[in-house]
């Protein structure tokens, strides 16, 4: 029997780089040959322009002023006071706003690392494990899926006031650590990209079922977590429902604090849409940065085999 880091463990690591290679070499070289329409770029347009349409209003009436949004002869050209604007919703006190985008950047980021860590174990389980009811257990973990959110609230309000936790982030980030559409979604995903053989000639050679996973698993479900990560990043940094239960104004989360600049008897739209495009602006940074994984997670879910 061989080592743990001897040569056919490492063939196999590089046997599923290289299928998933081909697969994505075979989506390009498919995609290529299919020629669009003209109603397919006048779809893709509409989608476009739907799409902008909403953050270029925002940027018109975030840099004008308060009667911006009520003037019949408001001009499309947006104006000069987002700066302003923007440094208002900055510099307010009752907003608390660098609290607030680190306690959203914080939350999101580890809520979104945590379901991916455990839903990728959970998926490798269902998906290359057999134990005694896997699929019961599966089907009642998709099944939650139809609760509710709300149905959870006053009990769990009533839990972390009893141990002293509202007003603190982690009242926020316990909740959501894990993902049951997360964990179907890596199980299905885990199900498909990986074949039994790898896994058979690594305990072959080897390796234990968590150098198997390690080696197999988490190779293999990259682009499946990248696109999953994302979501879930941006599913937390949007949420308002809970965390404007459970937090105060002293320690919000973004969206709660952006809610406070509509709590007065007048409320400056300008302010409040340049207060919106702040909030966006970390994401835009994100899928910037992270768009290729996200149509490459997209597509290897898309296809199979």
């Amino acid at each position: 029997m061989t080592s743990l880091d001897s040569p056919p463990l490492a063939i196999v690591e590089e046997n599923i780089r290289n299928a998933q290679r081909r697969r994505r070499g075979e989506r390009t070289t498919k995609i290529r040959g299919v020629r669009a329409g003209t109603w397919v770029y006048i779809g893709l347009g509409v989608v476009i322009v739907s799409a902008i349409f909403p953050y270029y209003w925002s940027f018109l009436i975030g840099s004008g002023t308060a009667s911006t949004i009520n003037d019949p002869n408001m001009s499309w050209l947006p104006g000069g006071n987002f700066i302003a604007n923007a440094l208002s919703v900055v510099n307010d006190s009752a907003v608390n706003f660098w609290i607030a985008l680190w306690n959203s950047i914080f939350s999101s980021t580890v809520i979104a690392a945590s379901v991916v860590v455990f839903s990728t174990l959970a998926g490798w389980a269902f998906a290359k494990l057999r134990f005694r009811g896997r699929g019961w257990l599966l089907a009642f973990i998709v099944a939650t899926l139809a609760v509710p959110t709300q149905l959870g609230v006053v009990p769990l309000y009533i839990l972390f006031a009893d141990l002293g936790w509202t007003g603190n982030i982690g009242a926020v980030i316990i909740p959501a650590l894990t993902s049951a559409f997360g964990v179907f979604w890596m199980t299905q995903y885990l199900s498909q990209s990986v074949p039994d053989e790898l896994i058979e000639a690594a305990r072959v050679d080897g390796a234990s079922m968590i150098r198997t996973f390690w080696t197999v698993g988490v190779v293999a479900a990259r682009p499946a977590a990248a696109m999953l990560f994302l979501f879930t990043f941006v599913n937390a940094w949007n949420n308002f429902f809970w965390p404007f239960i459970v937090l105060d104004r002293q320690s919000p989360t973004l969206p709660v604090a952006l809610s406070l600049l509509q709590s007065n008897y007048f409320v400056d739209y300008s302010i409040v849409l340049a207060g919106v495009l702040l909030a966006t602006i970390p994401l835009l940074i994100l899928f910037a940065f992270a768009g290729k994984q996200l149509v490459n997670g997209i597509m290897a879910g898309a296809v199979k085999g």
